[in-house]
């Protein structure tokens, strides 16, 4: 079973890894030739193009300019502990054992629009740039037709290496649109966490982000293998609905809270 998240807004590279052990992504010349790109905006571009402030807009203007390799733990950090948004909250990978990582490394990848496809330990350098991000490079309009076929190559290469076709989506919709379904070689399982407000189920977006860091972890720890066992995912107050879920979309809900 092959895990895919989406990457985070937000970083964190003052706190100490969790691990020495660290890797290189496998898609560093396409990361160098955006990095070129992205040096040729100005903080005024950024911004407008982000839709950031011009605070942010010049942070990342300096973490483009300070892009280089190779990388190394006194300049980079491992991806899977320096993203720092809700989803990370809910894996809360810092508190891995050694065969936890081990596991994730085989089963856990993370879509990145500078960095393509990560593994957990691949070590990366601070940066925005979200794969909505309508960024001209070269004949490509945007990041999606700049990647084109390659991340799905490099899952296909993922899925080959762990053993079964099974893909569990746990990305947002922006970042898992740089995927071709057609062209991966797996079943694709989309978990869909709805949480009950005024008597409505509905997705609640920090809820949601959240309960798929909690899936991601409760997958890799128990070294889960079989959407039968994935359907007895009952963390944070979460069930798996057979009501609501329909074909590849697995519906777990929760009561208010």
């Amino acid at each position: 079973m092959l895990v895919v998240i989406s990457p985070a807004k937000n970083l964190d590279y003052d706190t100490p890894a969790a691990t020495d052990i660290f890797t290189q992504p496998q898609m560093l010349d396409d990361s160098k030739t955006l990095i070129e790109r992205c040096r040729k905006l100005t903080p005024a571009d950024i911004s407008s193009l982000m839709k950031i402030s011009d605070k942010l807009a010049g942070l990342n203007a300096d973490r483009y300019a300070g892009w280089q390799l190779p990388f190394d733990t006194n300049n980079a950090k491992q991806a899977v502990l320096a993203f720092n948004g809700d989803v990370y909250s809910g894996l809360d990978a810092s508190s891995f054992q050694p065969k936890d990582f081990d596991y994730a490394q085989q089963h856990l990848r993370i879509l990145s629009g500078l960095y393509g496809l990560l593994r957990p330990l691949d070590l990366m350098q601070a940066y925005r740039l979200e794969m909505g991000t309508k960024l001209d490079i070269r004949e490509h309009k945007n990041l999606y037709q700049f990647w084109g076929d390659k991340i799905t190559t490099e899952l296909n290469k993922a899925v080959a290496a762990q053993g079964d076709n099974v893909v569990v989506n746990l990305a947002s919709t922006e970042y898992f649109k740089s995927v071709k379904p057609k062209l991966l070689d797996a079943q694709i399982f989309t978990p869909v966490f709805q949480d009950c407000k005024n008597g409505q189920y509905k997705v609640i977006s920090f809820y949601a982000k959240k309960a798929r860091g909690l899936m991601a972890r409760y997958i890799l720890q128990n070294q889960i293998s079989d959407i039968s066992e994935l359907k007895k995912f009952d963390v944070a107050g979460y069930q798996f609905s057979i009501e609501k879920s329909q074909g590849s979309d697995l519906v777990f809900t929760r009561e208010e809270q």
